[in-house]
């Protein structure tokens, strides 16, 4: 049993959760004002079994959403609909793991800054045109931008993935024939 426990205490330290009295104790900036996040992160008081419930089950809805959404490929704008709003349910899971604080600093880290931003303004843009523009051609580009920022952002946690990544593109399209 003392394994166990020892074994939950490394990984509440892996996904970022110190222990219970973390979060009984805001953290103070700039002398007596708070942040907005700290003030959030304040009154967000989980159990570590309620994280990971809220991770398991935005992460299932998400991963369904996404997964549903290939049934109505055909359609750009359900499509369009059904997978932003997983993908929106799979990023917010992560919030309940390492907290609203931390994976908005994270998502906003000079590393992936860029990544994030795009990722964010492709989810709006699909939505955009899923719901004002009701244009199918538009939703799919639309898509498509958002399916390859979600890659980026994905492989900016993955260290060395990008520059990877990108270094094989260019060879690959800097071949001569």
């Amino acid at each position: 049993m003392e394994k166990m426990s020892h074994a939950f205490e490394k990984m509440k330290m892996l996904v970022g959760m110190e222990g219970e009295d973390y979060h009984q104790q805001p953290a103070i900036e700039d002398g007596n004002s708070f942040s907005f996040m700290d003030d959030f992160n304040s009154h967000c008081t989980l159990t570590t079994k309620q994280r990971f419930y809220g991770f398991a089950i935005c992460f299932v809805a998400g991963l369904t959403c996404t997964l549903l959404s290939i049934l109505v490929f055909f359609h750009p704008i359900k499509f369009g609909i059904t997978f932003t709003f997983g993908n929106l349910l799979s990023l917010g899971s992560t919030a309940f793991l390492i907290g609203p604080k931390r994976q908005v600093s994270m998502m906003f880290d000079p590393v992936r800054i860029y990544a994030t931003a795009i990722y964010l303004a492709s989810m709006i843009i699909a939505l955009f045109c899923a719901f004002y523009v009701h244009n199918k051609l538009l939703t799919l580009l639309a898509i498509i931008l958002e399916f390859g920022a979600l890659i980026w952002y994905t492989l900016s946690y993955i260290p060395f993935a990008r520059s990877m990544v990108s270094k094989i593109m260019l060879s690959c399209f800097d071949t001569e024939f």
